[in-house]
């Protein structure tokens, strides 16, 4: 179909329009985030981005990380989370598990620990099932270090979970007093 190059290419360049930069080929996000399938094709073209619905449809089947997903009747497109423009996903609050894991560098560490998890510009803090989901994101940013997350205490103390299509549970912060080191 489009090799692993173009693949990467068209996946970034989603994620770009559809979770931070709309403007950028003048399309627009409903407030869930939504738009049509047509006119990101369209628009995508005439910024030298060339792809058919075949090809956006291989790339939201095969991403990893599933970061986008269509509609029921195949004719809007949308990322599963990440954003930074104001969106509603429309998820609804979940029961997490007992520890999640977050993943970032060892560089990051120190503020983290003086003020806890905090989105910034994105709509959540983004936290894993799994360390080694913490770690690959983790290196991302340099040297890995996990954090554990008292993600059932947090919830006994009223926070809430939500878990997004591709399975990246999410929240609004998370203060410093749920956070251990994680030690394999």
């Amino acid at each position: 179909m489009i090799n692993e190059k173009e693949n990467t290419k068209i996946s970034k360049f989603l994620s770009l329009v559809l979770r931070h930069k709309p403007e950028t080929i003048q399309i627009n996000l409903d407030e869930n985030g939504w738009t049509s399938v047509d006119e990101l094709i369209e628009n995508a073209h005439k910024f030298g981005y060339h792809f058919d619905r075949e090809i956006l449809k291989f790339i939201v089947e095969t991403n990893a990380k599933k970061r986008f997903a269509f509609n029921d009747n195949f004719d809007k497109i949308r990322a599963n989370q990440g954003h930074s423009v104001e969106v509603e996903l429309g998820y609804s609050p979940q029961i997490p598990p007992v520890i999640l894991y977050h993943g970032t560098s060892e560089k990051s560490v120190a503020l983290i620990l003086q003020t806890g998890l905090e989105k910034q510009s994105r709509h959540h803090v983004h936290l894993s099932k799994d360390v080694d989901t913490a770690l690959v994101v983790g290196t991302r940013h340099g040297k890995p270090f996990v954090f554990e997350v008292l993600a059932e205490l947090m919830h006994s103390d009223g926070f809430e979970f939500y878990l997004s299509e591709n399975g990246v549970w999410l929240t609004d912060n998370v203060p410093v007093k749920y956070l251990r080191e994680y030690r394999n």
